[in-house]
């Protein structure tokens, strides 16, 4: 962003504010201080660039800095060490479906992602966002296509309430182009998602220990998304 900038400053509200699909993405490196920490702790970056905390300004205190940001092709430089890619395909990696009697296992896998840096949409987490406006409104496009993974937790409550019924309605016809990952709960009797198991999905025991099947399950989503996202082969 600082190298298609005009300016040799960004304002990170400013950008959050104009680019709502990177927000999260945003959000996480300034908040959790990843930003000032990479600036602060190199001598070099040091020299070149200046972040401050508190009116949340990004500077380049070097011209020949700015110079060589414009210069750089980003896509590959990204590839060259290590990132998949500097496109972001959608609003949100995942978004979570689950009844709210399954929330203690919701949370823990919503951090779990979050703690990978993963764009997650999980209802507590936008409870500012989601105020004042139609929720149906707010929740449909999350459900259709904002999200590049739907991961619904089919727990026995699931068909029961109304929000799970409005959201399974939205993205039921991503099964087939491979967005809606399953997590069938043991618990659930035999049948009731019938539906679902037409795709490949997850098993999940209530009964026995969660945090290492919850582990397994976050380490599975990341796996998935990383293949979706992997570049096509070179035909050269």
């Amino acid at each position: 962003m600082l190298a298609k900038s005009q300016e040799w400053s960004l304002n990170i509200d400013q950008v959050v504010a104009a680019n709502p699909g990177l927000s999260g993405s945003i959000t996480q490196v300034v908040e959790k201080g990843y930003l000032a920490d990479l600036i602060t702790k190199d001598d070099e970056l040091t020299a070149v660039l200046h972040f401050d905390s508190q009116s949340r300004i990004l500077s380049v205190e070097d011209p020949q800095f700015i110079y060589f940001l414009r210069a750089i092709t980003w896509s590959q430089f990204a590839g060259e060490v290590g990132f998949l890619s500097v496109e972001i395909p959608s609003k949100y990696d995942f978004a979570l479906s689950f009844a709210g009697a399954d929330r203690d296992v919701a949370e823990p896998l919503f951090r779990a992602l979050q703690e990978m840096e993963f764009e997650v949409f999980y209802d507590q987490n936008e409870q500012h966002r989601i105020l004042a406006e139609d929720i149906e409104d707010y929740l449909r496009p999350i459900y259709q296509s904002d999200a590049q993974f739907v991961v619904a937790l089919l727990g026995p409550e699931y068909p029961k309430r109304i929000w799970t019924r409005f959201e399974s309605e939205q993205f039921k016809t991503r099964f087939k182009s491979g967005a809606v990952i399953p997590v069938w709960f043991t618990t659930a009797p035999p049948g009731m998602f019938d539906e679902s198991t037409r795709v490949g999905g997850i098993t999940f025991n209530p009964a026995t220990e969660r945090a290492q099947q919850i582990s397994n399950i976050t380490d599975l989503l990341r796996r998935k998304i990383a293949e979706r996202r992997a570049p096509a082969p070179s035909q050269d």
